[in-house]
């Protein structure tokens, strides 16, 4: 499954396995979905079966299908992969397994078949377009910057995708264009889909074009050896038939007491409740319904009457939510930040040092409620400004220092090749911030970590791209600033994003990133309860390091909950 699509290493680092999206499914995973897939099929009266794996691989996923699938039925197995070792290692394994079935494995990518660019015998031409009952497929994983702009833009076009592309999203959906209307398809993908703006083409299509019957979020299960954080569907094609929801069900690692043990992780979905495994491990095991907020497009997560009860209490003490203070921004990304990003400008002569430095916030000095700027001496060069309500890149001829050292680079500079391809100059920043927002106190947070981490920034600093931030669009409601601070290093905050999206990473570190932060919910901001947390929140930055801090915030976090209609409760991690 190393579909590449002229792919270009954007960095020279990057491993062939990643640069390709080849990730071998395991045997114990492959295992699970062909059951599924089995269980959910009710085409037993064909006598003749079409089944498609389009990322063969070395063939895991056949392999474990094909000896699920009744003796008495004519097999015809379709497959691709433009890795021609893996794919003589497949067609070898399956003919000695499986000597009766028909087997056409093509070196090719699935791809192209489908968008017809490519000819597999009479398969997907247009007037005899080919179909398949069974469809099984861990699709490769290759993102934006991997693929390079041009192939993004191609698959984006193709499929009617937007934003981030990625590779296994054109293949869903190509999936779903040639599976059977009584057809399954069981596929493995990345879980990422659920919830980020990204997915939400896919997403949507899962709901006009598929039917789906269960969705699993393995979470940090750690089934693959690579960092990956997988899902698996199963969905027939659309047939009319009318069905119920489909079933989600997820598993993610917790320091909780088990109440059950299984043998295996895939035996742990079976069950509910905390689940302890054979290697120690212990698995948060839920199952619902899928719950999409009643959008197509929603975010995905498992609904059920626990989950749904405690939403509810927290729904009716809710105001508003943190997108109602302002837009969530991500933090400026180079692309280059061995020229842009530097701890050293100082030690530079002074007719060599750029005009354009501004001061830089990372995750480094990341603290609850005040950040700890002290030693970090990381400047940006910014050039980029703020001119009559919008922003422009700067004239680099008014700042001649910035222009000197910025040509010094050029070379490097320009190999983002897809900075200009995007029409931008080639000494811009790829993702800039608004200078204009600057002057404003704002909201800034980690992206990635285990405890939430807000803090209150007066220093119009610039805020890097591992953090996220957001500043009041109502000067006016700048006191509403200390109130989301105070909700976002909450354990109450914790147990919402666990309730709301339960959607962490390894180790039990969770992603603060738009789509979720923004849905963070803030009680009525004039309630005692309320004006009590902004003034804690304002002594906590005051006192800032002391006893008294740590006391305020324990203070802060009891009256979250409160305020919430909830009782006290400690995150276990």
């Amino acid at each position: 499954m190393t579909y590449v699509p002229q792919i270009t290493k954007r960095y020279d680092l990057i491993t062939d396995e990643k640069a390709s999206g080849a990730t071998y499914t395991p045997p114990e995973l492959a295992d699970f979905v062909a059951a599924e897939i089995v269980r959910a099929w009710d085409g037993r009266k064909e006598t003749t079966l079409r089944v498609l794996d389009p990322a063969v691989g070395e063939g895991e996923l056949l392999a474990s299908l094909l000896k699920r699938l009744p003796q008495n039925k004519t097999v015809e197995v379709h497959g691709f992969d433009n890795d021609r070792r893996a794919l003589a290692a497949a067609t070898a394994r399956l003919q000695n397994a499986h000597p009766k079935a028909s087997l056409n494995l093509a070196f090719g990518d699935f791809l192209s078949v489908v968008c017809g660019n490519a000819v597999y015998g009479s398969l997907f031409e247009p007037k005899t377009a080919e179909t398949f009952d069974l469809v099984i497929a861990n699709p490769p994983y290759v993102r934006t910057q991997i693929m390079g702009a041009s192939a993004a833009r191609a698959l984006a076009d193709q499929f009617g995708l937007t934003g981030r592309v990625d590779l296994y999203h054109a293949f869903i959906l190509a999936i779903a264009k040639v599976l059977r209307p009584h057809g399954v398809a069981g596929i493995i993908v990345s879980n990422r889909f659920m919830t980020t703006k990204a997915g939400a083409t896919v997403r949507r299509a899962f709901q006009d074009r598929l039917h789906l019957r269960h969705v699993w979020d393995l979470g940090d299960t750690k089934l693959f050896n690579a960092a990956v954080l997988p899902a698996v569907l199963v969905a027939e094609g659309l047939n009319g038939t009318t069905r119920s929801g489909p079933t989600f069900t997820s598993i993610y690692q917790t320091k909780d007491e088990p109440s059950k043990t299984a043998p295996s992780i895939t035996a742990a979905l079976s069950e509910h409740g905390i689940v302890a495994v054979p290697d120690g491990r212990r698995f948060r095991v839920q199952r619902g319904s899928l719950d999409t907020s009643n959008e197509s497009a929603g975010v995905w997560r498992v609904a059920n009457l626990e989950n749904d009860a405690w939403l509810a209490t927290v729904e009716r003490h809710t105001a508003a939510s943190f997108r109602d203070l302002g837009k969530v921004r991500v933090g400026v990304k180079t692309c280059a930040d061995r020229v842009f990003i530097r701890s050293d400008w100082d030690a530079l002569p002074e007719e060599e040092r750029p005009e354009l430095l501004h001061q830089l916030t990372t995750h480094h000095v990341a603290r609850r409620f005040r950040a700890d700027a002290a030693g970090e001496t990381r400047r940006i060069v910014y050039p980029h400004e703020y001119v009559e309500g919008k922003r422009r890149t700067v004239n680099l001829a008014d700042y001649p220092k910035t222009r000197r050292y910025l040509q010094k680079h050029r070379a490097e500079l320009e190999a983002r090749s897809y900075v200009i391809e995007a029409g931008r100059h080639w000494f811009e920043l790829w993702v800039p911030q608004d200078p204009g927002a600057w002057s404003r106190p704002k909201i800034v947070f980690r992206d990635i970590s285990e405890e939430p981490c807000f803090w209150i920034d007066k220093e119009e600093t610039i805020v890097n791209g591992d953090c996220y931030w957001l500043a009041c669009d109502d000067p006016a409601r700048e006191d509403l600033l200390w109130l989301a601070a105070s909700v976002g290093n909450s354990t109450f905050i914790e147990a919402f994003y666990d309730h709301r999206f339960n959607n962490k990473l390894y180790a039990g570190r969770r992603r603060f990133i738009t789509q979720y932060v923004e849905k963070f919910p803030l009680p009525d901001p004039y309630s005692s309860i309320a004006l009590s947390i902004i003034a804690k929140a304002k002594m906590v930055y005051e006192t800032h390091g002391t006893v008294q801090s740590k006391t305020l915030q324990k203070e802060i976090n009891s009256l979250v909950w409160q305020a919430f209609g909830l009782s006290l409760k400690e995150v276990r991690r």
